[in-house]
């Protein structure tokens, strides 16, 4: 699988989202009257890492932690989703649930990041996509693209055994899913 065929892959529309935080008399800084507000809902998109406000159904209570579907089909318990959130607008309980619910979502998907591993190109002649996570420098880089050579990672346990010294798998790719929301990188490896 070429490069492209990775993240084009990754690119389908979110179907289902993990609730970060749930506003349900709306935002503190909308001074409409209370009548006219609507609940919120910030999510994190399961898919492609992306955050999003979200309008619930009406008399709909929604917890942190908590999936839901957000596709084209029939949804139970959204009204529809308001567009893209910048991270900046998190609210403190969102932010506090961000790390957990990357975790948990890199750990259930163990195979498409390992994938990563496997599959990862250069970016250009002096950058691999590899770098790009956050404790992988050209040493790791290498040794990686070697051991993959041999035989493909199976999974992050199998990584962190054939690559000496390695950082945690799960651990860089979630710093590295984090960072991208955050917006500090130039490069895109996960969140789309």
């Amino acid at each position: 699988m070429a490069d492209e065929e990775f993240h084009s892959e990754e690119r389908r529309k979110e179907e289902h989202a993990i609730v970060l935080d749930f506003l349900q008399h709306g935002y503190a800084f909308d001074d409409r009257p209370s009548h006219q507000k609507t609940s919120i809902v910030q999510a994190l998109g399961i898919q492609n890492f992306t955050l999003l406000e979200l309008v619930p159904k009406k008399d709909i209570i929604l917890q942190p932690f908590e999936e839901v579907y957000i596709g084209d089909e029939k949804r139970d318990k959204i009204h529809h989703i308001k567009g893209r959130l910048p991270f900046e607008r998190l609210t403190a309980t969102a932010r506090s649930e961000l790390e957990p619910t990357v975790g948990e979502l890199v750990a259930k998907n163990e195979s498409r990041f390992v994938e990563f591993f496997n599959k990862a190109q250069p970016l250009t002649t002096r950058m691999h996509q590899l770098e790009l996570l956050p404790g992988l420098g050209k040493k790791h880089m290498w040794e990686v693209i070697e051991a993959r050579k041999e035989k493909p990672f199976e999974n992050f346990l199998d990584v962190r055994k054939r690559v000496r010294l390695m950082p945690d798998p799960k651990t860089i790719v979630m710093k590295r899913i984090i960072s991208e929301l955050e917006g500090k990188e130039k490069h895109r490896v996960f969140v789309h």
